[in-house]
Protein backbone atom coordinates (compact mmCIF):
# COMPACT_ATOMS: atom_id res chain seq x y z
CA UNK A 1 0.00 0.00 0.00
CA UNK A 2 1.31 3.43 -0.94
CA UNK A 3 0.67 6.38 1.31
CA UNK A 4 1.14 10.03 0.67
CA UNK A 5 3.94 11.92 2.40
CA UNK A 6 2.70 14.82 4.55
CA UNK A 7 4.80 17.80 5.60
CA UNK A 8 3.37 20.19 8.17
CA UNK A 9 4.78 23.70 8.54
CA UNK A 10 3.02 24.98 11.66
CA UNK A 11 3.95 28.40 13.00
CA UNK A 12 6.55 28.97 10.27
CA UNK A 13 4.96 31.91 8.37
CA UNK A 14 5.53 30.18 5.03
CA UNK A 15 5.40 32.29 1.89
CA UNK A 16 3.03 30.00 -0.01
CA UNK A 17 3.63 31.65 -3.40
CA UNK A 18 7.39 31.17 -2.99
CA UNK A 19 6.84 27.59 -1.82
CA UNK A 20 4.72 26.82 -4.89
CA UNK A 21 7.25 28.41 -7.27
CA UNK A 22 10.16 26.74 -5.49
CA UNK A 23 8.57 23.31 -5.89
CA UNK A 24 7.87 23.94 -9.58
CA UNK A 25 11.43 25.20 -10.13
CA UNK A 26 12.92 22.19 -8.31
CA UNK A 27 10.85 19.69 -10.29
CA UNK A 28 11.61 21.42 -13.59
CA UNK A 29 15.34 21.32 -12.77
CA UNK A 30 14.99 17.57 -12.23
CA UNK A 31 13.53 17.05 -15.72
CA UNK A 32 9.82 17.01 -14.88
CA UNK A 33 7.09 18.77 -16.81
CA UNK A 34 4.72 20.48 -14.41
CA UNK A 35 1.28 22.00 -14.32
CA UNK A 36 -0.50 23.89 -11.54
CA UNK A 37 -4.18 24.24 -10.70
CA UNK A 38 -5.87 27.52 -9.98
CA UNK A 39 -5.65 28.51 -6.34
CA UNK A 40 -8.77 27.86 -4.31
CA UNK A 41 -9.85 27.91 -0.65
CA UNK A 42 -8.72 24.26 -0.52
CA UNK A 43 -5.22 25.01 -1.79
CA UNK A 44 -3.28 24.50 -4.99
CA UNK A 45 -2.27 21.28 -6.74
CA UNK A 46 1.03 20.90 -8.58
CA UNK A 47 1.39 17.91 -10.89
CA UNK A 48 4.75 16.72 -12.18
CA UNK A 49 5.44 14.07 -14.77
CA UNK A 50 8.76 12.68 -15.96
CA UNK A 51 9.05 12.31 -19.71
CA UNK A 52 10.64 9.67 -21.84
CA UNK A 53 9.52 7.13 -24.43
CA UNK A 54 9.24 4.10 -22.12
CA UNK A 55 7.67 6.13 -19.33
CA UNK A 56 5.10 7.54 -21.76
CA UNK A 57 4.02 4.02 -22.75
CA UNK A 58 3.96 2.51 -19.25
CA UNK A 59 2.67 5.33 -17.08
CA UNK A 60 1.28 8.04 -19.32
CA UNK A 61 -1.47 8.96 -16.88
CA UNK A 62 0.59 8.94 -13.68
CA UNK A 63 1.99 12.00 -12.03
CA UNK A 64 3.59 13.15 -8.83
CA UNK A 65 0.97 15.28 -7.07
CA UNK A 66 1.80 17.98 -4.55
CA UNK A 67 -1.14 19.57 -2.76
CA UNK A 68 -0.38 22.75 -0.80
CA UNK A 69 -3.13 23.84 1.59
CA UNK A 70 -3.64 25.98 4.65
CA UNK A 71 -2.32 29.42 5.50
CA UNK A 72 1.21 30.78 6.11
CA UNK A 73 1.20 29.70 9.78
CA UNK A 74 -0.38 26.30 9.18
CA UNK A 75 0.75 25.04 5.79
CA UNK A 76 0.28 21.39 4.85
CA UNK A 77 2.08 19.83 1.86
CA UNK A 78 0.91 16.41 0.67
CA UNK A 79 3.04 14.49 -1.83
CA UNK A 80 1.81 11.37 -3.58
CA UNK A 81 1.13 9.69 -6.89
CA UNK A 82 -2.02 10.33 -8.86
CA UNK A 83 -3.52 10.66 -12.28
CA UNK A 84 -2.27 13.31 -14.71
CA UNK A 85 -5.23 15.59 -15.38
CA UNK A 86 -5.41 17.35 -18.72
CA UNK A 87 -5.96 21.10 -18.50
CA UNK A 88 -5.24 21.22 -14.77
CA UNK A 89 -4.73 24.98 -14.98
CA UNK A 90 -8.47 25.45 -15.52
CA UNK A 91 -9.56 22.76 -13.05
CA UNK A 92 -10.45 23.85 -9.53
CA UNK A 93 -8.93 21.94 -6.62
CA UNK A 94 -12.44 21.47 -5.19
CA UNK A 95 -13.31 19.29 -8.18
CA UNK A 96 -10.16 17.27 -7.70
CA UNK A 97 -10.94 16.72 -4.03
CA UNK A 98 -14.18 15.01 -5.03
CA UNK A 99 -12.15 12.45 -6.96
CA UNK A 100 -8.96 10.75 -5.89
CA UNK A 101 -5.90 12.97 -6.10
CA UNK A 102 -3.62 10.15 -4.99
CA UNK A 103 -3.76 6.55 -6.21
CA UNK A 104 -2.03 3.21 -5.80
CA UNK A 105 0.80 2.13 -8.07
CA UNK A 106 2.90 -0.93 -8.85
CA UNK A 107 6.16 -1.78 -7.04
CA UNK A 108 8.79 -0.44 -9.52
CA UNK A 109 6.88 2.79 -9.94
CA UNK A 110 6.42 3.01 -6.16
CA UNK A 111 10.19 2.73 -5.53
CA UNK A 112 10.98 5.43 -8.10
CA UNK A 113 8.31 7.74 -6.70
CA UNK A 114 9.43 7.13 -3.13
CA UNK A 115 12.92 8.35 -4.08
CA UNK A 116 11.51 11.46 -5.79
CA UNK A 117 9.09 12.12 -2.89
CA UNK A 118 11.91 11.87 -0.35
CA UNK A 119 14.14 14.27 -2.30
CA UNK A 120 11.28 16.73 -2.75
CA UNK A 121 10.25 16.49 0.92
CA UNK A 122 13.86 17.19 1.96
CA UNK A 123 14.02 20.18 -0.40
CA UNK A 124 10.75 21.59 1.03
CA UNK A 125 11.77 21.01 4.65
CA UNK A 126 15.23 22.55 4.24
CA UNK A 127 14.26 25.56 2.12
CA UNK A 128 10.65 26.51 2.83
CA UNK A 129 9.55 25.03 6.15
CA UNK A 130 12.32 26.16 8.52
Amino acid sequence: MVAEKVISCSGKNVDIASLKQGIVDYLTSQGFKTQTSKESPHGVLIQAQKGGFLRDIIAAERSLNILISGDPNNTIIRIGVGKWIQNLAVTAVETLLLSEIFMFIDIPEMLWNLEVENKLAKEISENFCK
